[in-house]
């Protein structure tokens, strides 16, 4: 993984060394010639321990052993070093990107060189972010062979650690880094592959600290300063208090303003509370203590609950249009029109969505030519926004933006709405001109998410929005599948938020209906979450973000719970369009 991953995991296994425990990757620089070597990863109850290589072996057998060599346990790059010419043990530098695979092809060639061809394989860069699959060319991993004091040994190799899939799943884990959107407004959470073991919480701040790669720029930014990681070290001590000590350089001030120190605690905070080992924060900066308000040594891995990326204190409450048309809210089994214009009578909408507070309704009329805008529960009128030719379900963010598709006959035009504003055209590459049938916005407002349609079926594909300090977005990345490949045409009938990370996908079966959840970075193509299977034909699925607000599946007036703590419910009446807030 990354160098800074790689450091922090030697300092794990000097310490596993003094204590009999430690989790780490394996560490690139020289090799160690003789003796136990420190730097190792316990996985309790598994070892390997590689062949060294063997005298007389031939290129082939080389290459099969040094990439043997990768999967020793505790883990260690001293053993695949020794397969490597004495040139190549300093230049090999795995810490740049990791391979994983399905399967794995016999090495093949001779004294020109050898070859490994691979399948289902993936690519993951320095920091442990998901770079998807390798194309076909870079499948065929290349090794140069070279004599050494009479014996074969490796002279180039790729710098990646190549693993198994099942060996990497056993030893990392997916969790997220946070940084915030453009405007400081909520957190953003970026999905990272982290070694598991009592080192979590160092390679998680060393990683946050290191700031968001460049192709980020303008969808999230940082409020850790820069440069101020070098050497670092989070212990945590048996009450589960981390000490983070970061650096401070010559024109970066011991003290950060007390805005900046409340946005780069929650990213610490939002950061840290992924490892169950720890519960509260002591900082410092240049040597110095960080004073917190109210004069506080630490601060708890829960503050900050006001970024969460997906919402604060959001609406919990599930709105839909009853048979009359009109705009009803509740729980279920009752859900009662609400008080507002399109309560009161029938509105003639086909599609509502609702604002993170409850409060506005944005509505697709019947034709799907116009999307008009009314208060929940007050007011005798509604505003027309925005029209077009056949508009999908909206969605809104945290910053109370409208977002909308409109399938014109020359594919997907995407925009939104901000306050009483005309819509802002967005152009979305791969989207844009598409045939999009469903669509997301996360409520930090930095993805979005599309089912793309064509001849060969359906595809799930994500955007990273691009925004400037104002607020306004400037600029999308272009859209990138992460579904998994099918091997026939597949279609997605519907689409929800799980988390602010995952999106649950809705197959229709032979009698029976699947929901399958999916990372935002495709990861899912490599590390498939366990599908849900619903006996029955479900017309919907209705799921939000929220920890422990779970999933239905939705058909007719039946709710079949899905997941957590959900229960099935019979509606008083049909309801369409129905979901959570956002």
């Amino acid at each position: 993984m990354n160098r800074r991953l790689f450091s922090v995991l030697a300092a794990s296994a000097i310490l596993s060394a003094l204590t009999g425990c430690g989790v780490g990757m394996p560490v690139s620089g020289d090799v160690i010639e003789a003796g136990p070597d420190p730097q190792t990863t316990r996985v309790p109850g598994i070892s390997i321990d590689p062949r060294p290589p063997q005298p007389g072996a031939s290129p082939t057998e080389i290459v099969q052993g040094f990439l043997d060599a990768m999967l020793a346990t505790p883990t260690q790059t001293r053993s695949a070093q020794q397969f490597l010419t004495k040139g190549a043990r300093t230049s090999w530098d795995p810490a740049r990107s990791t391979v994983v695979y399905g399967e794995k092809g016999v090495p093949r060639g001779g004294a020109t060189g050898v070859s490994v061809d691979l399948t289902q394989a993936y690519r993951l860069d320095a920091r442990g972010a998901w770079r998807g699959a390798l194309a076909a060319p870079d499948r065929r991993m290349a090794f140069r062979v070279a004599r050494e004091n009479g014996q074969w040994r490796i002279a180039s190799a790729p710098d990646a650690l190549v693993v198994p899939i099942s060996w990497f799943e056993a030893r990392f884990v997916q969790l997220s880094l946070y940084f915030f959107d453009a405007t400081g407004r909520a957190l953003v959470p970026e999905p990272v592959f982290v070694p598991r073991g009592n080192q979590l919480a160092t390679t998680l701040v060393r990683d946050l600290v290191a700031g968001p790669p460049p192709e980020l720029s303008g969808v999230v930014r940082s409020f850790l300063p820069p440069g101020v990681g070098e050497g670092l070290s989070v212990p945590v001590n048996a009450h589960g208090t981390a000490e983070i000590a970061l650096t401070a350089g010559p024109d970066q001030p011991a003290q950060p303003t007390p805005q900046a120190l409340t946005l780069l605690t929650a990213q610490l905070g939002w950061t840290l509370r992924q490892d169950p080992s720890v519960t509260s924060i002591r900082l410092s900066i240049g040597g110095r203590p960080v004073q917190l308000p109210g004069g506080r040594a630490e601060f708890s891995v829960s503050d900050g609950p006001e970024y969460d990326p997906a919402g604060y204190q959001t609406s919990a409450q599930m709105f839909g249009l009853d048979a009359h048309g009109r705009l009803v809210s509740g729980q279920p089994p009752t859900l009662t029109p609400v008080s507002g214009v399109f309560g009161t009578r029938p509105a003639g909408l086909r599609a509502v969505a609702v604002d993170l507070d409850g409060e506005r309704a944005a509505g697709v009329t019947a034709a799907g030519t116009a999307v008009q805008v009314a208060d929940v529960r007050e007011g005798a009128t509604a505003t027309t926004v925005a029209r077009g030719r056949d508009l999908l379900r909206p969605a809104w963010d945290i910053a109370g933006r409208l977002w909308l598709v409109d399938r014109t006959p020359a594919g997907a035009r995407i925009s939104y709405v901000e306050g009483d504003g005309a819509p802002r055209p967005v152009e979305v590459p791969g989207m844009t001109g598409a045939d999009i049938v469903r669509f997301l916005v996360s409520r930090d407002g930095t993805r979005i998410v599309a089912v793309r349609r064509d001849e060969t079926g359906d595809r799930l594909v994500v955007s990273r929005l691009r925004s400037d300090d104002e607020g306004r977005v400037v600029a999308a990345s272009a859209a990138v599948q992460i579904s998994p490949a099918e091997s026939s045409p597949t279609r997605i009938k519907d689409i929800a938020w799980d988390s602010p990370t995952t999106v649950l996908l809705l197959h229709r079966l032979s009698g029976a209906t699947q929901l399958r959840p999916t990372a935002v970075d495709g990861s899912s193509a490599a590390f498939p979450a366990q599908p849900i299977v619903v006996a029955d034909s479900v017309d919907a699925v209705l799921s939000s973000p929220v920890n422990g607000q779970g999933a239905y599946g939705v058909f007719g007036t039946q709710m079949r719970g899905l997941t957590g703590d959900t229960r099935d419910s019979v509606l008083d009446g049909p309801v369409t369009s129905l979901g959570f807030v956002g």
